[in-house]
């Protein structure tokens, strides 16, 4: 994924549109979810990206329509990337919206590869040294030559990190013995938080379990941890991520997230299987292709 923002003249085609941030997706609401009698609206949009009659009927009854079919475009086809939007905008003649928030866009396409770009470029000041990137310690026992490895990279906001330590205590210190990735705990300071995520995720971890909250939906890291997980495993086809609810909610569950099985610990009637079922599917191999 960081070839695609290497050069100085992105190619969008590759850009998923995970990429784009809750402004520009509101904004993107704010022109198709009306009812249009002269331009295309969220429906013609949503035809273009390969939407079902039945499937477009279904999404009328949403608040905002628009972006919760950008959501399901985004969790079922590999085809759900900026530049294909941008062509659909186009195809669809609404020139005018693409004209008002392509800045917008250009800006979090940026962001994308900024967070990237570590994996195309070599490290300032390393002298005699090979390629090998895994020859800067970024956790606690990396050693030359041998990176830690993870079952899970655990994505959490500070606020959850009680249950943090419970799921340290059930997996780890138990017949389970899985290892996992807690960023306050096996981290080395001093580096790029965004970048130092990005290679543990894609390179360290076999998967990612993430600890949904009221809390983690206010947190720029989880977002982006999330996003950047969901980036390398577009439908989760290889079971990259696990949900995990583990107290009340009052916000709504995160949407882009919706189409995952989620083990919820809040549940009393299965809350005796919670730990088996975690540990199972941490467990399994990791594999490219399911």
């Amino acid at each position: 994924m960081a070839a695609c923002c290497a050069d100085a003249d992105v190619d969008l085609e590759k850009i998923p549109v995970l990429a784009l941030n809750m402004t520009v997706r509101r904004k993107l609401g704010l022109y198709l979810n009306p009812k249009q009698t002269a331009a295309a609206d969220w429906m013609a949009v949503a035809e273009a990206m390969g939407f079902e009659y039945l499937e477009i009927r279904n999404h009328e009854a949403s608040r905002n329509p628009t972006m919760v079919v950008l959501e399901d475009w985004q969790a079922r086809s590999s085809e759900a990337t900026v530049g294909r939007l941008l062509s659909i905008l186009a195809q669809v003649e609404r020139d005018d919206v693409v004209e008002d928030i392509r800045p917008l866009i250009d800006d979090d396409v940026r962001k994308y590869c900024k967070s990237l770009k570590k994996k195309s470029e070599p490290p300032l000041q390393v002298p005699e040294v090979d390629s090998n990137q895994d020859r800067i310690p970024i956790t606690l026992d990396d050693s030359p030559g041998a990176p830690e490895k993870f079952d899970a990279f655990i994505c959490y906001c500070q606020s959850d990190f009680a249950f943090v330590h419970e799921m340290i205590r059930e997996l780890e210190q138990t017949d389970y013995k899985l290892k996992l990735c807690v960023f306050d705990r096996d981290v080395l300071p001093g580096s790029c938080v965004w970048t130092i995520s990005s290679e543990l995720i894609e390179r360290r971890c076999k998967r990612m379990v993430v600890v949904i909250s009221d809390e983690y939906l206010e947190s720029d890291a989880c977002d982006f941890q999330t996003k950047f997980a969901l980036s390398l495993s577009p439908g989760a086809r290889n079971k990259r991520l696990i949900p995990v609810i583990y107290k009340p909610m009052k916000k709504p569950f995160p949407s882009i997230l919706r189409f995952l099985t989620v083990c919820d610990y809040t549940r009393p009637c299965t809350q005796a299987w919670f730990w088996v079922r975690l540990a199972k599917v941490l467990s399994l191999p990791s594999e490219q292709k399911m």
